[in-house]
């Protein structure tokens, strides 16, 4: 599984880990093991334009998704196909602000995001009511499998 993690941001991440969260969501939702996903990390006037240019929104956001190849969860039996799951694209400096407002380091928010974002490039959603209830179940369980222990369950945002 191909996890690339390039921080453009000015702010330290552990790029490691983020990289072994990536391989770990992959690897509980049966995704094909040849399968790629990149996370990028950017400053906060960086994340501002992709949030005009793509959302038409203004300001810096959290995390921004960018799929590829639409590939979905698989199942033990039948993985899904290789390919390019997407990009996904994180403002340290939003993140920063968000952990320090929910209580929680900003190590947990930075995965957090990366789960959320990760997500979102498998297909799940939060615009309904069922959706968020379905994927914010399923980032908190992934996040807590990998952490251990109880783990942030959605942003300040």
């Amino acid at each position: 599984m191909s996890v690339e993690v390039n921080n453009e941001s000015a702010l330290p991440a552990d790029e490691e880990e983020l990289s072994r969260l990536g391989r770990f969501i992959l690897d509980s939702l049966y995704v094909h093991p040849e399968a790629e996903l990149s996370i990028i990390l950017v400053d906060a006037e960086a994340m501002e334009r992709l949030h005009i240019e793509w959302m038409d929104e203004p300001g810096p956001t959290d995390v921004l998704s960018f799929p590829m190849d639409e590939l979905r969860p698989g199942t033990a039996a039948r993985p899904t196909p290789p390919g390019v799951l997407g990009d996904i694209v994180i403002c340290p400096q939003v993140a920063a602000e968000q952990a320090k407002r929910a209580g929680h380091p900003v190590a947990e928010e930075m995965l957090l995001l990366a789960t959320h974002g990760i997500l979102h490039l498998l297909g799940y959603d939060h615009a309904e009511p069922e959706e968020k209830e379905e994927m914010f179940s399923l980032q908190r369980k992934l996040l807590e499998s990998f952490l251990g222990k109880d783990a942030p369950t959605e942003t300040t945002r």
